[in-house]
């Protein structure tokens, strides 16, 4: 009963990481093409160089611990999103062949700027769609999935990868503001607030959206006790933004990026408060999908050695290349 709690806590740490720092990542490559000017795209790219491969560690650990951990949801989860996965992975690829690329191929590398930021879109949308796919649930027959295949294409979920996109828009945008200065510091300061009220519209919308669709999920937030306890996370959701807001208007540097990620992880924790036990939602709990004993106490071993090295390398890359970025400065 203990084992699959803590690994659970794992695939969702790892999943947070990801979505986190591979989410300003991704956002500033949806926001490359509102930057025309070589310097500028410049500037952009090398405010990632040394992150942006790293961060993408979390995304494998998230997939290993599902598929080790978790076998009977893996096998349940991958074909009901496999189309929006291999997207995402195609994307991926394609936006880090095109961050390499673009430096080598310099002038001729129109096509590399434009596969960084379709790939950076494409992938951020690709994610929406899967998570939009999972939350509205499919049918599973004899521990397997029997939906439609394209039982992810729905409102909802193109919902959740516009909202997905916004809100990595505004992570990069954060993210900018902290590691840049001068005339792109200032462009992208005045995007932050429309960025910050469109993500702010669509955590509303999934918020009203989700309990009037999924009965589970509106008895789980407003039924007593459970909401004097879980109508903490809106608030705080209201406070965070107020601090974004007041850091993007007031010019601070790092309290806009720190209060974008608390409303992510705010985000992200509302929709495990809305699905837990479930790995699969409605359907199947962690209990269910988790694998043998033996299997679990061996991959927790294993987790328990290479996550300290992971957030040890994370943290040590962040503190070597902390300040700002200027114009000109790089790593290529």
């Amino acid at each position: 009963m203990v084992l699959p709690v803590i690994l659970a806590l794992v695939l969702g740490f790892g999943v947070a990481m990801y979505v986190v720092l591979d989410g300003f990542d991704l956002g500033i490559g949806i926001l490359f093409p509102f930057f025309p000017d070589e310097g500028e795209r410049d500037q952009i790219m090398n405010s990632v160089a040394p992150f942006w491969d790293g961060n993408e560690t979390w995304l494998v650990l998230g997939g290993v611990t599902l598929w080790a951990a978790f076998p009977k949801g893996f096998a349940v989860i991958m074909p009901a999103v496999y189309m929006p996965v291999i997207v995402m992975l195609l994307a991926l690829i394609f936006r880090g062949v095109a961050f390499e690329f673009r430096w080598v191929s310099k002038p001729h590398h129109r096509a590399w700027d434009l596969s960084f930021a379709a790939g950076s879109a494409l992938a951020a949308f690709a994610q929406g769609l899967i998570l939009g796919g999972l939350l509205q649930g499919f049918e599973i027959r004899d521990g397997q999935f029997a939906d439609r295949p394209f039982h992810w294409f729905t409102p909802f979920s193109l919902m959740c990868g516009f909202a997905l996109v916004t809100g990595y828009a505004l992570l990069g945008a954060t993210w900018l503001m902290m590691k840049t200065e001068g005339e792109l510091a200032r462009k992208v300061r005045e995007m932050g607030v429309p960025l910050l009220l469109a993500l702010l519209g669509f955590i509303v919308l999934v918020s009203v959206w989700t309990p009037l669709q999924f009965a589970r999920i509106a008895e789980r937030w407003f039924s007593i006790p459970n909401i004097f306890f879980l109508i903490q996370v809106p608030v705080a959701t209201a406070l965070l933004a107020w601090l974004c807001w007041r850091g993007i208007r007031g010019g601070r540097d790092v309290l806009p990026f720190a209060s974008a990620v608390g409303i992510f992880l705010l985000a992200f924790a509302g929709l495990v408060l809305s699905n837990i036990p479930y790995l699969v939602p409605g359907a199947m709990t962690i209990w269910e999908a988790a694998a043998h004993p033996g299997s679990q106490l061996f991959f927790l071993v294993g987790a328990a050695i290479l996550l300290p090295m992971i957030l040890a390398y994370t943290v040590l890359v962040f503190w070597l290349f902390r300040g700002k970025i200027k114009a000109g400065e790089g790593y290529h």
